[in-house]
């Protein structure tokens, strides 16, 4: 796995190449700015790209924008973007491109490296690993929508975790059930959402978050 850190904190950015060296995983580059990591992703091309979302020289989307810019260069790029907080209108930016290969998670998820590990893994093979905090303020902007106030509590539960880009068994170990009963509550919310049920992960996930940035635009 070939990755590329995009952060301008020196600190956090050698931290994370450091962690990712020790774990075997190739940081082909490290930089600072948006340009560099334009730049590097067109001379390494790397596998993943790691981004902040805030970056000189005004701090504000750069990152997202020039994460959005090397999924347009290179379109099999996964990326995962860190952020120190939620932003909701910049994850949607980047959710509007597709939910394959892509990741979005809060600082703070680095710190519990085995929760960091399994998201960037996830990424590069091609899933999805969106931070607990965005699905949750995600649903709370949607839950207007009559559809939604069709589920359960439970199917609820589920449906923030399959936006995690969890899959089935990992959903049904989280929430200490079986993996029978979570296919059940999968297939019932696909049919309150009017959503076509599948058994393709990527899809799933894609298909709910599509809704759920719908939904966002409608309230």
């Amino acid at each position: 796995m070939r990755i590329v850190i995009a952060e301008d904190d020196a600190l956090l950015r050698e931290g994370l190449a450091l962690l990712l060296r020790a774990e075997s995983l190739d940081v082909v580059a490290t930089v600072e700015n948006p340009d560099a990591f334009l730049d590097a992703v067109d001379a390494e091309q790397p596998d993943v790209a790691i981004v902040d979302v805030r970056m000189p020289p005004t701090h504000t989307d750069e990152g997202i924008t020039a994460a959005v810019e090397a999924r347009r260069r290179r379109p099999e790029l996964a990326v995962l973007v860190l952020s120190a907080y939620v932003e909701q209108a910049f994850a949607a930016d980047l959710l509007a491109q597709g939910s394959a290969r892509l990741g979005y998670l809060l600082k703070e998820r680095v710190g519990r490296v085995e929760e960091f590990l399994d998201a960037l893994h996830r990424v590069a093979e091609g899933g999805t690993a969106i931070d607990p905090e965005v699905v949750a303020q995600l649903l709370t902007r949607t839950r207007p929508d009559a559809r939604l106030q069709r589920l359960s509590p439970r199917e609820r539960e589920v449906l923030a975790l399959m936006a995690e880009g969890l899959g089935n068994t990992a959903v049904a170990e989280r929430l200490v059930v079986t993996d029978g009963a979570v296919h059940k509550h999968i297939r019932n919310i696909f049919a309150k959402l009017d959503l076509a049920p599948t058994d393709r992960t990527d899809r799933r996930v894609a298909a709910v978050l599509h809704y759920l940035e719908d939904a966002r635009h409608r309230a």
